[in-house]
């Protein structure tokens, strides 16, 4: 009967996000882009706000609000003044800002806003062919969080933190990546287009700059870079100048993804702030920062043997994750949640394919 419910609440979500954009391509483009354009997407902004309240399941909840209230509303910011990927024709790579045209079809216009995804564009350093050390597909990832959960579903108890830390660490990582890459998998073949993968081995990190900035979780950095970093970077730089504007533009989206995340976490824990995850992208934005400044001061002096900064780079990723990310989580039991609608999708999964056959 649960189940029922919150398929119907996912239901009733979906068919309010369809009308809200089939009212932001049919009507709101049509008012001219700027403060009036803007004035009429606000309460859509509103809206998707309210919408992961209606919820109950982690995942539903999680992915309806990172997908919808964080990006989808960042998209539809950035459309309200003729800028970012819905404003951009498709024609098989993501032009220069300069080049945008009107969106070709509605269709492309919904599959843009609501998912998480954007198109590769051979210009992005990220983007670039390259070999992976770990050629992981979604399948295997999918493997891999499998065996994770029923790790911590058998052993949870048992097990010292520092190895659920690697678990919970690496789950994460997995489960961010099946979801992204489901939306791409999805909307892609329907598209007929080359999508950005949603990271690029982040465990290869060398640096908190390339940890953050090239290859954790790319739509998020994507949409943080055009929606907070470069207005405040270009804004501060008239009066702080370029480095100064670099470090506020930094912490500015830092503190942002925080805020973010502390809405995110209040969706799926439903109990108040406690703003440890918000320190906890402060404090990585301290760290670039720092880190950004050293390199300019020191240049070469400063460069290590990747054998040294990879693991200092993860390990203090996975260190502070520790102490202020994954808390509010654990203490409100959402990880336990979270394992527990795994299994019933599996079990669900399972019992469909024996009706199959």
């Amino acid at each position: 009967m649960e189940d029922d419910s919150e398929a119907k609440a996912l239901l009733k979500v979906c068919s309010i996000i369809f009308v809200s954009l089939s009212y932001c391509y049919f009507i709101v483009s049509k008012i001219p882009k700027g403060k009036m354009r803007l004035l009429f997407i606000l309460p859509i902004l509103v809206l998707y706000t309210i919408l992961p309240l209606s919820l109950s399941y982690v995942f539903t909840t999680g992915i309806t609000s990172s997908f919808i209230t964080w990006l989808t509303s960042s998209k539809l910011l950035l459309y309200s003044f003729g800028l970012g990927p819905l404003t951009t024709a498709i024609t098989g790579r993501e032009s220069d800002v300069r080049n945008l045209t009107h969106i070709k079809s509605f269709l492309t216009f919904v599959l843009m806003a609501a998912f998480p995804i954007k198109i590769k564009d051979s210009t992005t350093s990220y983007s670039k062919k390259s070999s992976k050390v770990l050629p992981l597909n979604l399948w295997s990832k999918a493997l891999i969080s499998s065996i994770l959960i029923a790790i911590c579903d058998k052993y949870g108890e048992k097990l010292q933190v520092g190895v659920v830390l690697v678990i919970y660490s690496g789950l994460l990582c997995c489960l961010v990546d099946i979801a992204m890459g489901l939306s791409n998998m999805l909307v892609g073949p329907m598209m007929g287009l080359e999508l950005v993968e949603p990271s690029n081995e982040p465990y290869l990190a060398t640096s908190l700059q390339d940890f953050w900035g090239r290859r954790w979780n790319l739509m998020v950095t994507h949409t943080l870079r055009h929606t907070v970093y470069n207005p405040t970077r270009v804004f501060s730089s008239k009066y702080l100048g370029g480095k100064w504007a670099t470090a506020l533009g930094t912490m500015a989206a830092f503190s942002v993804s925080g805020l973010m995340h502390e809405l995110i976490f209040y969706y799926v824990t439903r109990v108040s702030p406690s703003w440890e995850v918000t320190w906890f992208f402060v404090l990585q934005g301290i760290s670039v920062t720092i880190e950004v400044a050293l390199k300019r001061a020191m240049g070469d002096k400063l460069r290590l043997h990747w054998a040294v900064t990879n693991p200092l780079t993860v390990g203090f990723v996975m260190g502070t994750g520790y102490l202020w990310f994954f808390p509010p989580l654990v203490r409100n039991k959402v990880d336990l949640r979270s394992i527990q609608e795994l299994q019933s999708l599996y079990e669900a999964f399972i019992s469909f394919f024996k009706w199959v056959r």
